[in-house]
């Protein structure tokens, strides 16, 4: 589909493109002035298809109209009585390879204008938590809390995406909406909030099924439930349905429930995880079902895993993939987030773990834990196993910066693949990631500690060392934060400063003495891997500034910086 999309800031306002017959439109308006109709007036060559209208003030009504006939289509609105905050197209039969083709987004809503950029981002609006993250049909699919019409959170949604190779997004529509009654009005009280997906029934391994938590605020007696949705064709989901109408009883729960995540246990039935809190610290909750499907008939087993080492928080998006060590030992990593923790020693906050034990079906044996991203930004780590391994990918962001008031706009981290090296969990980015080196830029002059220009600031600089735990010395000439990497006797750290009023946390692998590095810039964001990923590193940048240069203290045996880009 070739769409050529045009604004015009003259009375109406018109958006123009040229779509073939079949094409579907999704478009959100509402009234701007009580007691007044919003209207926008859809034509093809002409010729008047519809006129969603809606009298809505508090949120944004969603409308999808279908062109019957192909030709010059116009999207055309009184901007004084009607606001349109995303139009996009698509065509059902071929939205998988081609995707939606935005033809409008409100200057509050669209995605931020950093072209260099190599990270995962919305076409427009809010994104959390990953979700759904699977493979399907031979693509796969990236779902993730989304809100469509402003960068701060509220009302939450499913958006979607696809990929061959976990780097190069194709956007998909919608693909969750909340409850009507919840879409009223944008006081975020509600919504399809995060969850997990499975292969449906069909043969053709296009059918999806998935599961999510229905959260409404204040809500009797339960305001987080579990719902589960198909979709047959990888792209619309079908109607919701509920599987999991309350908690536990007798444990003494919070209203904390949710994040289902769906998997085949060792024994081939399917299992769920949900997170929890008590009085006494966060909880992860295991379920089974008999159902080949997953549909129904879910029995509660017991709790998985109890984390009290932080007081009362609550155990988030849990996950569990079996992996396999270069050993050829296998066991089960159960990997969550910690909401409100605190690590008292370096002030990071919403921790995430990673928990290796044995696990049989109904109970998990813990050996080892560690956590799973030193610099805290990865939050709601989700995991499939894909052909013989796990991959994962996270939310690149941490909600200790989060405010209801301010617009943030966030990314996803590079995918990462999730190994088991004896007593150690590895998360090296997947090899996907390599094809984004573009040029190389350095290989001398880093070493020789010159200072290097890098770019576009979309870089990634590589460092073997003269010895394991060989100190040194990173540092960023970046315009808005005080940015580096750094290694000593105290271990690996981001060196990160916001100058703000408020002393920023540490964000240190205590005792790591990697002997290579691989650093991962970009507008928004830095990415540390040590030693494949035996310490992983994240941390989100506010603003899209990239760093201008890099320059290295210290003895590195050598040093490369590759400008990356998609």
């Amino acid at each position: 589909m070739s769409l050529q999309a045009k604004s015009e800031t003259s009375a109406p306002e018109t958006i123009e493109a040229e779509l073939p017959e079949g094409t579907v439109l999704h478009l959100w308006l509402k009234a701007r002035h009580a007691g007044g109709e919003a209207k926008l007036f859809v034509a093809v060559d002409g010729n008047d298809i519809g006129e969603p209208t809606t009298r809505r003030t508090g949120e944004f009504e969603f409308f999808a109209v279908t062109l019957v006939r192909g030709g010059w289509a116009t999207l055309s609105y009184d901007a004084a009585t009607t606001a349109l905050s995303v139009a996009y197209a698509f065509r059902p039969e071929t939205v998988m390879k081609e995707g939606i083709s935005v033809l409008h987004s409100d200057a509050r809503t669209a995605a931020p204008d950093v072209p260099d950029s190599y990270h995962f981002r919305p076409p427009f609006g809010w994104m959390n938590d990953p979700n759904g993250f699977g493979r399907f049909g031979g693509n796969a699919h990236l779902f993730y809390q989304h809100y469509p019409h402003e960068p701060r959170w509220n009302t939450m949604h499913w958006g979607h995406a696809v990929s061959k190779d976990f780097v190069r997004w194709t956007h998909l529509p919608l693909f969750l909406f909340p409850a009507a009654h919840l879409s009223e009005k944008d006081d975020g009280r509600g919504g399809a909030f995060s969850g997990s997906a499975i292969p449906g029934a069909g043969p053709e391994g296009e059918e999806i099924r998935v599961f999510y938590t229905e959260h409404v605020r204040d809500r009797q007696p339960e305001e987080q439930i579990q719902l589960s949705a198909v979709s047959r064709d990888g792209v619309v989901a079908g109607p919701s349905e509920t599987v999991m109408p309350l908690r536990p009883e007798g444990l003494s729960l919070t209203t904390d429930f949710r994040d289902p995540y769906v998997f085949k246990g060792p024994d081939g039935r399917w299992k769920m995880l949900l997170g929890s809190r008590d009085r006494q610290g966060g909880v992860v909750l295991l379920y089974e079902t008999a159902d080949a499907q997953g549909a129904d008939g879910w029995t509660f087993l017991g709790i998985i895993h109890r984390e009290d080492g932080f007081g009362m928080t609550a155990a988030e998006c849990p996950c569990m993939v079996p992996i396999s060590g270069k050993n050829g030992q296998s066991r089960w990593a159960l990997i969550f987030g910690l909401l409100t923790s605190r690590d008292p020693a370096t002030g990071r906050r919403n921790l995430t773990s990673v928990i290796v034990g044995g696990f049989d079906g109904r109970t998990f044996t813990a050996e080892f834990e560690q956590e799973l991203d030193f610099g805290s930004d990865a939050y709601a780590f989700q995991a499939f196993v894909d052909g013989d391994e796990p991959v994962g990918i996270a939310w690149l962001a941490n909600w200790t910066d989060f405010s209801k008031k301010d617009d943030f706009p966030t990314a996803m981290t590079l995918p990462r693949r999730v190994l088991l090296d004896g007593d150690s969990v590895l998360t090296p980015p997947v090899a996907a990631v390599d094809s984004l080196r573009h040029q190389l830029l350095d290989d001398t002059a880093l070493a020789a500690g010159k200072t290097v220009p890098l770019g576009t600031g979309a870089v990634e600089i590589v460092l073997d060392l003269t010895e394991p735990g060989a100190a040194f010395d990173l540092t960023f000439d970046h315009p808005e934060v005080d940015l580096g990497v750094k290694l000593d006797a105290d271990g690996l750290a981001i060196v990160f400063d916001a100058r703000v009023d408020k002393t920023p946390p540490r964000y240190i692998a205590t005792g790591a003495k990697p002997s290579s590095l691989r650093v991962f810039l970009d507008a928004g964001s830095i990415e540390v891997f040590a030693d494949d990923g035996r310490w992983t590193g994240s941390k989100r940048i506010p603003g899209f500034a990239g760093a201008r240069s890099a320059t290295l203290t210290g003895a590195v045996a050598k040093a490369g910086v590759w400008q990356l880009k998609l």
